[in-house]
């Protein structure tokens, strides 16, 4: 009965540092991480709001056994145990917007990353092309 105490015990264990990761992993999230500290310039404020993403896996488990007869001859004991955990977690932000505060009004202006808009034009670009090639094919069967 120990075994099961002492399989119950580590799995627990195991499942706080689990809770621990999750809350570093959502603390991310959090308005102090996705809005940046307002900088002062004279009369014009400026605040950075980003886009977070997180992610998080855990799982724990453990199990308790007979040891074969074999084993028990040997002079082990007649039950073992077993535990174990494992996680990961991602985290990852990226600029969206800038908030300028001026004595005329705020404003609000999107953060434009050329990569991402290159990136998908070039995508597009390959599936149209992929798209005119299959449909050509198509054609030449036909006739």
């Amino acid at each position: 009965m120990d075994s099961g105490i002492e399989i119950i015990t580590k799995t627990l264990q195991d499942a706080q540092q689990g809770r621990e990761l999750m809350e570093k992993l959502l603390r991310v999230a959090s308005p102090e991480g996705v809005y940046g500290q307002p900088i002062v310039a004279g009369e014009y404020t400026v605040i950075t709001a980003s886009e977070v993403r997180t992610s998080l896996g855990y799982g724990v488990g453990g199990g308790v056994g007979t040891n074969p007869a074999e084993k028990q001859e040997q002079g082990q004991a007649d039950t073992s145990f077993g535990s174990g955990g494992g996680g990961g977690g991602f985290a990852a932000g990226r600029p969206v917007a800038v908030i300028t505060v001026s004595p005329q009004g705020g404003k609000m202006g999107p953060v434009v990353d050329a990569t991402k808009v290159a990136l998908a034009f070039f995508t597009a670009l390959g599936a149209m092309f992929m798209m005119f090639a299959q449909m050509n094919k198509a054609a030449r069967r036909q006739r």
